[in-house]
């Protein structure tokens, strides 16, 4: 059982089994973005940052089922950071290590308004990257405009266990869907020329300016602006539950 110090779990955490499982343990969150960590924060929980060194370059077509790409790149996220500290420091590793990876998907139209998103057949989805430049990011807005878009969040926690290879790894994935209203050109392009979209993928950002673009999102919004934290805390009361020795190691 680990006794390191930590200030992960905050004051204003809710007393909830995983929450509480979190107290003096060592959480790492293996990504540089603020949004995962700013969303974190506000359900209490302010884990040390070690972004990962992981050059993401995983064939998304070479996964049947598109949704399990960024589950993939979280879990090669995480298990990079969790080996990197290890190694540092043997005696010392992290408690739980959490990765996350967000893409943003095209979806299929409904025939008909009395037509439900998730009662569409499976079709084939395309991820749609970081606009390369303010042309692509207004191409990118016009083909998304009056249309929706799928944000598919993968999370993988990885954790020492006694047996090998002295880790277990624990995946989860997040879909919403985000639905853009029918918005004038002018507004496609004051957006674009605000440079927001640039660094994101899809080409907006929910949480900023972005916002105006979009009608309704179906489905978890902290998930669209970059981790799931209603998901990803159950998932923790439930792993607690599952298990006794859960981050005792």
């Amino acid at each position: 059982m680990s006794t390191k110090p930590s200030i992960a779990v905050l004051p204003h955490a809710l007393h909830i089994p995983g929450i509480n499982k979190l107290v003096g343990k060592s959480v790492v969150l293996a990504s540089g973005s603020p949004r995962r960590k700013e969303i974190l924060q506000i359900f209490g929980l302010s884990p040390q940052v070690v972004p990962s060194s992981f050059a993401e370059d995983i064939d998304p077509m070479s996964f049947e089922d598109i949704h399990e790409y960024p589950v993939a790149t979280a879990t090669h996220k995480a298990v990079e950071v969790y080996e990197r500290l290890v190694r540092a420091d043997p005696e010392n590793g992290p408690d739980l290590v959490i990765g996350a990876d967000t893409v943003v998907l095209t979806h299929a139209q409904p025939i008909s308004s009395d037509v439900a998103y998730s009662e569409l057949p499976a079709v084939n989805q395309e991820i749609l990257e970081k606009p390369m430049s303010k042309a692509d990011n207004l191409r990118m807005l016009q083909d998304l405009n009056g249309s929706v878009c799928e944000v598919v969040t993968g999370v993988s926690l990885v954790f020492p266990i006694l047996t090998s290879p002295g880790y277990s790894i624990r995946p989860l994935e997040e879909r919403s869907l985000v639905y853009f209203s029918d918005n004038a050109p002018s507004l496609l392009r004051a957006y674009v020329d605000s440079g927001e979209g640039l660094d994101r993928a899809g080409g907006f950002a929910i949480q900023g300016l972005g916002g105006l673009l979009i009608r309704k999102i179906e489905g978890d919004y902290h998930n669209v602006v970059g981790f799931p934290a209603a998901s990803f805390f159950r998932f923790l009361d439930l792993l607690v539950e599952e298990d006794d020795d859960f981050l005792e190691v």
